[in-house]
């Protein structure tokens, strides 16, 4: 073999292997996912209505520093297909894992925002925590949202049946309705407009299906069996997922996790608070 083609085999040995922008779930749903950089992962996994592409200031932060992000598109969101069903808490975690397997992701942080918390913490009860090395949830909405007898700290069914109710009657019109609480006062209109329209996108039955599944989701005991260290950041003014009703006590069922309070921060944390949001992952990461 002559010098250059011996180069250009070492060039392909060197090479990274292409990744597919794929992964095919285990019922055939092809699921997006962006894969970018190389080293440790972080699987980042986003909010109800929300796509892969609210992470783009955390992945280009995360991959500079030397880890390989990996952020699936859920089911029926952004560029994944939209089966008419599977929008169960059991077969979303098993796209997670699947998206795990398929890619062999190891010593993974487990980042989970809003419905991603819910599907995270789900994770870990399923499949273990073998590929899994921390956890990071931002702004969760576990443990569980709705009243009960033994739950009294909680949401009555009928507000949130309610909700689900307006949702189903105008999406459109609830957004507009809870848009204020849901930013910073100064949160740009562009960034608004933005996620009213990746909201918008998402067909209605998959929302409305997929938020059930965060209002009625036990995972309690799930949480309370985590044996992976937790860093939890929620802000003190989430009015989609009220710190008292959900960090907080997902804190308490977490041993030895680490509850960061933000101080005026709403839900949206990643767009919100996103420098914050990195530094604090990455100190989490190297400590």
């Amino acid at each position: 073999m002559n010098r250059p083609a011996i180069q250009a085999s070492l060039l392909e040995t060197a090479r990274p292997a292409a990744r597919s922008p794929y992964v095919t779930a285990r019922d055939g749903t092809r699921l997006f996912v962006q894969d970018w950089g190389n080293g440790k992962p972080v699987l980042l996994l986003s909010a109800w209505t929300f796509d892969a592409s609210i992470w783009g200031s955390h992945i280009e932060a995360l991959t500079a520093k030397g880890f390989r992000c990996v952020a699936p598109d859920r089911r029926g969101h952004g560029r994944s297909e939209m089966p008419s069903t599977g929008y169960d808490l059991e077969t979303l975690t098993d796209d997670v894992a699947a998206v795990i397997e398929a890619r062999d992701l190891r010593d993974v942080t487990l980042v989970g925002f809003s419905m991603g918390t819910v599907e995270a913490v789900n994770y870990l009860r399923r499949y273990g925590s073998d590929r899994i090395a921390r956890l990071v949830l931002v702004a969760p909405t576990t443990p569980f949202l709705v009243q009960t007898e033994d739950n009294p700290d909680a949401v009555p069914r009928e507000l949130i049946e309610a909700g689900h109710t307006a949702i189903a009657r105008d999406f459109a019109k609830w957004i507009a309705a809870n848009e204020a609480p849901f930013f910073l006062p100064g949160t740009p209109e562009i960034t608004r407009s933005w996620i009213r329209d990746m909201m918008m996108r998402v067909p209605l039955p998959v929302a409305l299906a997929c938020r059930k599944t965060i209002s009625f989701s036990d995972l309690r005991s799930a949480a309370a069996s985590i044996d992976r260290p937790t860093l939890i950041l929620h802000g003190d003014k989430d009015a989609s997922a009220p710190l008292p009703l959900t960090g907080a006590k997902t804190a308490k069922l977490i041993k030895g996790s680490r509850l960061v309070v933000y101080e005026g921060g709403p839900h949206p944390l990643p767009l919100t608070h996103g420098e914050r949001v990195i530094a604090d992952m990455l100190a989490f990461m190297a400590a």
